[in-house]
């Protein structure tokens, strides 16, 4: 049985700032993401009829969400969702990590180093770095770390494997840490080869 019109309201207004956080980063300005989310919602009312379970709706929404931004961009651009990236860079071993160029002792004065440095980042910095991500790596990042979705809730909603989705988020998480350590050494803050961290400026 469908869900019912109340139900279906009811969820959709408790999901309503979430797919909009969602869509604009996906489409990168407002208008765009209002309507994405709009089309999302329509689409979602004429399919409720194929959510199983009404617990599952945060999932089967976010998919349509997916599809629906797949096919926009589709029949706008003529070209498949997929874009050239470099993923090379990030195969080494170990990974890189924008934390190991910073030197240890210093951040372990803080509880929690990477959010420590990440706070000091301007929120527009990640979302330039974001923006830069081929969108099914970008995706999964703003599933997995904004919208705090499992991996077997990523792999529900874009209907990929879970091993897809936890090799597309750790090379996304690469590209991201080499971005922002790229802005961080704009800002001034450097490695010295003593290994202590230095700011020439910017940071503070």
């Amino acid at each position: 049985m469908p869900i019912a019109k109340e139900a279906f309201e009811t969820e959709v207004m408790a999901l309503l700032g979430r797919l909009h956080g969602v869509a604009r980063r996906l489409t990168r300005n407002d208008a765009d993401a209002e309507d994405l989310v709009s089309e999302t919602i329509s689409r979602a009312w004429r399919a409720r009829a194929s959510l199983d379970d009404d617990g599952a709706f945060r999932g089967w929404i976010f998919r349509i969400l997916n599809n629906t931004f797949i096919s926009e961009q589709r029949r706008r651009l003529a070209r498949p969702q997929f874009e050239p990236f470099d993923e090379g860079t990030c195969d080494e071993s170990p990974p890189f990590s924008v934390f190991d160029q910073l030197h240890q002792p210093f951040l372990l004065w803080f509880s929690n180093p990477e959010q420590e440095f990440l706070d000091r980042l301007l929120r527009e910095d990640l979302d330039r770095a974001l923006a830069e991500l081929p969108d099914h790596y970008r995706l999964v990042v703003i599933l997995s770390d904004l919208e705090e979705f499992t991996y077997a809730e990523i792999a529900s909603a874009l209907n990929i494997p879970i091993g897809t989705v936890r090799s597309r988020l750790a090379r996304a998480r690469c590209a991201l840490q080499k971005t922002l350590w790229r802005q961080a050494q704009a800002y001034g803050l450097r490695a010295n080869r003593s290994g202590a961290t230095a700011t020439t400026g910017g940071l503070s």
